[in-house]
């Protein structure tokens, strides 16, 4: 994870609801964030992914409740 948006979600306060999602999750918000050509579509992107990190049950602008965990 890079090191800018790991500061980002510790400052959030959202680290562990990161790292509750899926790691498929993880990475697809990484690779969406990382391949924007623009600083400003990644900076929208990353908005989005604390956003939807912020309210849970959301993916990618899709409903996708939490999975129940054993």
């Amino acid at each position: 994870m890079p090191g800018d948006v790991r500061q980002i979600l510790l400052g959030e306060d959202l680290m562990d609801a990161c790292e509750g999602r899926p790691r498929y999750q993880r990475n697809d918000y990484l690779g969406w964030i990382g391949q924007a050509k623009r600083p400003q579509t990644s900076e929208d992107r990353l908005e989005q992914m604390l956003g939807e990190l912020r309210r849970g049950g959301i993916y990618m602008n899709m409903s996708h409740p939490p999975s129940a965990r054993p």
